[in-house]
């Protein structure tokens, strides 16, 4: 057997060359990739690696650490082979085959870190390391530095700086290469026809009397994420039938799913390490009710005013301004807020009296990780006057969600025909030069293309 990363070679040595680059005279990173979890006795969590750690190698074995200098030697700490384990555990690639495998200068067991990393920090000036994301990290690196002020009185120059890791590859990150691009594009893909299935499966079930339960439509996604090829989930998927869609981070349970419910369902899978994120709320009878369809309606609208902004050289909150602008004149249009009360559209996004239908923000950065990586404000702008500093400029390359909701619980002045309706459409976007591109719309979005769908 032998180790294989999801792209060539020379797409992670460019990667680390960037990240060299900027680590400055005398600085030397120190990356590890997750640690494996216990879940309960003899037992662990899938595993899953860290994202910085694999973006820069494409290794997906635990028990690994990357170190990497200004000049861009990259060293490697993995597990060391092990007949016995690898019978049990699986295939370990081993430090002696690691550097030719991964494009690596070097490699050691990570049995024998403590002795070989010291070393490499002496007469270094800058330890650069991802702050905030490895418990005990901290502690480890000082116990690293401990030999190399030891040697002081030999002339050996210990580490004065430490610099966070994150800052650099995060913004890294945030511009997606091609090769990354087709990934998402081929993860969105399978999202979405498992959304379709779901859709289909619940309708189906409906109309043959079955009994339908929320965890039926999450299994239809697991298996239609693993038979596209996806490793697994992204996040744990939504997936909330009736009054379940106005709980923003409701799991899938055993609540039953009845004829006349929507059903919200927000879930995408991870493939080769990237995340789709998918929400489409459809009719479990593949019917909208009246007032369901005024509802989806709006929301639709206001996805579709903040798909417009999204475009290179706007910032990254225009969609949000565009979403709200839409639900709160919508909201007025419905009767779910009263003129006489809240006044105009204007008034009520100055005063957010939006925020009890549509409480969180319309986007959020996707790539490795689901919130992914990246500063939502412009670096190097000057703060506004009241402390606040400019958002994000929107660049090609960048990857966003765009989902706008509505969430309407019973309240005093809210019409009863609309009480549980809760809906949220969401749909992964790349910026380009002229617009963005729609990676999930091969899942139905209009309300005469989703009956469609689930008539058949």
């Amino acid at each position: 057997m032998t180790c294989s990363t999801a792209y060539p070679l020379d797409v992670y040595a460019q990667r680390r060359a960037q990240l060299a680059a900027q680590l400055g005279a005398g600085g030397i990173a120190i990356i590890p990739t997750a640690p494996e979890r216990q879940r309960n006795r003899d037992n662990f969590y899938l595993y899953r690696h860290d994202s910085y750690f694999f973006y820069l190698t494409g290794f997906t074995e635990p028990g690994a650490t990357l170190v990497l200098t200004a000049e861009g030697r990259a060293t490697l700490f993995c597990q060391p082979k092990d007949i016995e384990r690898e019978i049990w555990d699986g295939y370990r690639l081993g430090p002696q085959a690691a550097p030719a495998a991964l494009g690596l200068d070097a490699a050691y067991a990570n049995t024998e870190i403590d002795a070989h990393l010291p070393p490499l920090l002496d007469n270094q000036q800058c330890i650069w390391w991802p702050f905030a994301t490895h418990d005990g990290l901290a502690a480890q690196i000082e116990r690293w530095i401990t030999p190399v002020r030891q040697r002081a009185r030999a002339g050996v120059l210990c580490p004065a700086q430490q610099g966070d890791l994150c800052q650099l590859l995060d913004e890294m990150r945030l511009i997606k290469d091609p090769h990354e691009l087709a990934t998402l594009r081929r993860a969105a893909t399978i999202s979405a026809s498992a959304h379709m299935r779901a859709m289909q499966t619940s309708a189906r079930m409906l109309r043959a009397g079955e009994d339908v339960r929320e965890y039926h439509l999450d299994a239809e996604l697991l298996h239609a994420f693993r038979q596209g090829g996806a490793q697994g989930v992204a996040y744990d998927s939504i997936v909330a039938a009736g009054a379940n869609a106005c709980v923003l981070h409701y799991r899938a349970g055993n609540t039953p799913v009845r004829d006349g419910d929507l059903v919200l369902i927000d879930a995408g899978c991870e493939l080769d390490g990237y995340a789709a994120d998918i929400t489409r709320t459809f009719p479990a009878n593949g019917r909208f009710s009246g007032p369901q369809r005024d509802v989806y309606q709006l929301v639709l609208a206001s996805q579709q005013a903040a798909i417009a902004a999204t475009r290179a050289g706007n910032r990254f909150t225009d969609p949000h301004e565009a979403t709200v602008a839409v639900l709160a004149q919508g909201l007025l249009d419905l009767g779910l807020l009263n003129a006489h009360q809240h006044g105009s559209a204007q008034d009520i996004i100055a005063n957010k009296a939006y925020a009890p239908f549509y409480m969180h923000r319309t986007s959020h950065w996707l790539g490795m990780d689901v919130h992914d990586c990246g500063s939502y404000t412009e670096p190097g702008a000057a703060a506004h006057p009241d402390g606040s500093r400019p958002s994000r400029i929107l660049r090609p390359g960048m990857c966003l969600t765009i989902e706008p909701g509505l969430y309407i619980r019973p309240a005093e002045g809210v019409p009863a025909h609309f009480h549980h309706i809760g809906i949220r459409i969401e749909d992964d976007a790349v910026v380009t030069a002229t617009g963005c591109e729609l990676l999930t719309r091969d899942v139905p979005v209009e309300v005469d293309a989703i009956e469609a769908l689930m008539r058949r």
